[in-house]
């Protein structure tokens, strides 16, 4: 019986080894689709001056990064943006981005320094609110 308790460790220390390989190799790929997304992000220009008075909810996710916003447009100008989900790892300083985005009267503003994707996230909310598209 003893005979058999060394190759039995080795296989499953072997299958452990396989296993946090496969998981390993899974969240890089994810990361990777998660950088290629945010990289991808578009913005379109909208004339603010154009969306009717009301307040718009909006969302974009990239799995690793996601925002859900509500903005609010009155006489043609966005008066206040509200975010009320913001999944961010140490993306939390992005958050000012919705200051600058109202300020500037334009979606795409600067970003925020060492959190520019939860900025681009952000941005990327604030449009599909305006524009009804909350679409990766």
């Amino acid at each position: 019986m003893k005979r058999f308790r060394k190759p039995i460790l080795l296989f499953a220390v072997i299958l452990l080894f396989l296993i946090g390989l496969i998981f390993t190799a899974v969240y890089l790929k994810s990361v990777a689709d998660y950088k290629k997304a945010v990289r991808e992000t578009a913005f379109h220009n909208i004339n603010i001056s154009n969306v009717p008075d009301g307040v718009y909810v909006g969302e974009y996710d990239v799995d690793f990064v996601y925002a859900k916003v509500e903005v609010t447009v009155q006489n043609g100008v966005m008066t206040n943006i509200d975010i009320l989900e913001h999944k961010n790892g140490r993306g939390k300083p992005a958050e000012a981005v919705a200051d600058r985005i109202v300020k500037e009267q334009k979606i795409d503003v600067d970003t925020v320094s060492e959190a520019t994707n939860s900025s681009i996230v952000i941005k990327k909310a604030v449009e599909n609110a305006l524009t009804g598209e909350n679409k990766k």
